[in-house]
């Protein structure tokens, strides 16, 4: 389980920007997004729920106002 730990994401921005993860680092280890699972959007703030490359679930959080992401739960 993981809490808010700053991570490094590129995104597809298509209509709007950060639209959705396309790929994510932590450290030395990056990971592809494989699937979106689910979304769900507040007033300023994005959560993604997502499966990587390597099989594991994540949730993705992007803050809008501190423009920032952070991984918030990993399975």
């Amino acid at each position: 389980m993981a809490k808010g730990i700053r991570i490094d994401v590129q995104s597809y921005s298509g209509y709007k920007a950060h639209e959705r993860p396309s790929r994510f680092s932590m450290g030395k280890h990056a990971y592809e997004v494989t699937e979106i699972i689910d979304r769900w959007y507040g007033p300023d703030y994005s959560y993604f729920k997502i499966r990587a490359d390597d099989g594991h679930i994540y949730i993705l959080k992007y803050d809008e106002r501190l423009d920032v992401w952070e991984l918030e739960y990993f399975q």
